[in-house]
């Protein structure tokens, strides 16, 4: 069955920011347009994809099945148009990552890139989210893929590649006391996982005790595996070495977090475009690790 890319970039416009009438006003058309283009798609795929009342709009399960496949097919029509039109595409690209993202497949798909559009001068940051989301905001990165807590804050020039789980994870059998200070390995600051860890330890009435401090993932991993403590991370990012303590530890659960492509609003839109579309369009798991 055939989707109409424009109902599907409506449908994930209205599942982004869960309102018809922001979806309508970031993509610059008028909320009856909204209602009809989703009421069509619900009606293509025979299942209702949002639950609607007066106040609020949520997502049904089939709804957040179709916006991973609404963002898979996009992503495919854009991949397309840009293999047919790529060598014509040229200019500076700065993007920036986090260093767990970077050790994931993350490179392939930038080494794809650059041979799909080889008069794009790429240029790579690697660094942590908030000093990423500094250099978008500063004019220095074009684009940047990022972890970022729940609640939006990047509309209207994020794209969520998917929502993740965050976990404690350390190497088996160390020892946590349920009632004592909790052997964190962290990121030096400004964290996100640090932060949202520490938050989270304090709201649960739990101490902890910073163990050792890391700049990048290679620490984490090293002082983690050397049994220094226990780390954060993004669940689909956790080594496979790795396990999450046991409910004995009487750890609290972690927040979940957006993996988000923030583009800079001044940078050339094309080549932008195209490596978000790569990004989203590669269905290759991501492993490991924290941010």
């Amino acid at each position: 069955m055939a989707y109409d890319p424009d109902q599907l970039r409506t449908f994930l416009a209205v599942a982004q920011s869960l309102s018809f009438t922001q979806a309508a006003e970031r993509l610059g058309i008028r909320q009856p347009t909204v209602s009809q283009h989703v009421r069509k798609l619900e009606t293509a795929v025979g299942r209702p994809l949002f639950v609607r009342d007066t106040r609020t709009v949520t997502l049904t399960a089939d709804g957040e099945a179709m916006a991973g496949f609404a963002r898979t097919i996009l992503a495919a029509h854009e991949e397309a148009a840009g293999y047919f039109t790529g060598s014509e595409l040229r200019g500076r690209l700065r993007f920036g990552v986090t260093d767990d993202l970077a050790l994931t497949p993350l490179p392939r798909i930038l080494r794809d890139f650059r041979q799909l559009y080889p008069r794009i001068d790429l240029e790579l940051t690697v660094a942590q989210s908030p000093n990423l989301l500094r250099r978008v905001e500063s004019g220095h990165l074009d684009l940047a893929y990022v972890k970022h807590s729940l609640g939006g804050g990047y509309e209207p020039n994020g794209r969520v590649v998917r929502r993740d789980p965050l976990v404690w994870a350390g190497i088996a059998g160390t020892r946590i006391a349920a009632d004592g200070p909790v052997p964190l390995v962290a990121y030096q600051a400004p964290s996100l996982s640090r932060s949202l860890g520490v938050q989270t330890l304090e709201q649960a009435g739990r101490s902890c005790r910073i163990t050792c401090i890391v700049r990048g993932v290679n620490g984490v991993l090293a002082a983690v595996r050397a049994g220094l403590g226990i780390a954060i991370f993004a669940r689909s990012l956790m080594p496979a070495d790795l396990v999450e303590p046991p409910p004995s530890a009487g750890l609290p659960e972690l927040p979940a977090i957006d993996l988000v492509l923030i583009t800079n609003p001044r940078a050339a839109k094309e080549p932008a475009e195209a490596l978000t579309a790569a990004i989203l369009g590669s269905n290759a798991p991501l492993k490991p690790a924290a941010d």
